[in-house]
């Protein structure tokens, strides 16, 4: 009975300060944008990347440069570099993979480095569970970073996991005001998305149904075909469903 009042107790304490971390969060960007607004910044860039940046903190001058400790920088950089290979994984740092926004967005700035990384923690995840993190709210920028690293690593083998992301994501709250806010290059990567998954599309019935020799066969092979066709077409209004919600023409 104890561990069970301690564990819930654990779990609580873990909620709280989640959720600590997020209003600070949000109260820090919602003054960033005011500061900027006040500042009458030029451009939309600009304006991002004073919110993107609300985080930081200036130098105090106990903070001299000329002061050496022997502090690692960067605590979320591994000890000792290890060779490089050809598949991607998420950083050892990352000993669980995040389960509130707050989580999330502290290993995405932190602890993950490369576009690729930021991939496979998007696949990992998966459309339900990022759906499920960012219910309440998606914080601001992150709608155009998924869709930049999205467009600039998908491939055939994770287009049906990136369907599901991109539906996930376009039922979390203020979507609408997240698309609004995109910049346009984010905006190009989105359009460039879509235009992968549409010719990823094509290349598989074009790979997947060759013409095939007459025979006894004919009869069953039209029967998959009618099978495929019928998946195809399902996709096919799945895409233009959500290109619509991305605003995608």
């Amino acid at each position: 009975m104890e561990a069970d009042g301690a564990l819930s107790l654990g779990a609580l304490e873990r909620e709280l300060r989640a959720a600590v971390a997020a209003d600070e969060r949000r109260e820090r960007e919602n003054a960033a944008k005011l500061r900027a607004l006040r500042q009458r910044v030029p451009s939309y860039q600009e304006f991002r990347d004073i919110v993107l940046a609300s985080h930081l903190k200036p130098l105090e001058k106990k903070d001299k440069m000329d002061k050496r400790r022997n502090v690692l920088w960067n605590p979320c950089a591994a000890h000792t570099k290890a060779p490089q290979t050809s598949d991607v994984e998420i950083p050892q740092e990352l000993d669980q993979l995040p389960g509130t926004s707050a989580e999330f967005y502290r290993d995405w700035r932190r602890c993950l480095k490369s576009g690729k990384e930021k991939y496979q923690l998007l696949l990992e995840l998966g459309g339900k569970a990022l759906g499920r993190i960012f219910q309440a709210d998606l914080g601001f920028g992150l709608l155009g970073e998924f869709l930049t690293v999205l467009a600039e690593n998908v491939c055939h083998e994770d287009r049906d996991a990136i369907l599901q992301i991109l539906q996930s994501l376009s039922g979390t709250k203020r979507f609408r005001l997240n698309m609004d806010l995109l910049s346009e290059s984010e905006k190009e990567s989105s359009r460039d998305l879509f235009r992968k998954l549409q010719s990823m599309s094509r290349d598989s019935w074009t790979a997947g149904h060759p013409s095939g020799p007459a025979g006894c066969g004919a009869e069953r092979e039209a029967h998959l075909v009618d099978s495929s066709l019928e998946k195809e077409a399902e996709e096919e209004r799945i895409v233009m469903e959500l290109m619509k919600r991305y605003q995608v023409n």
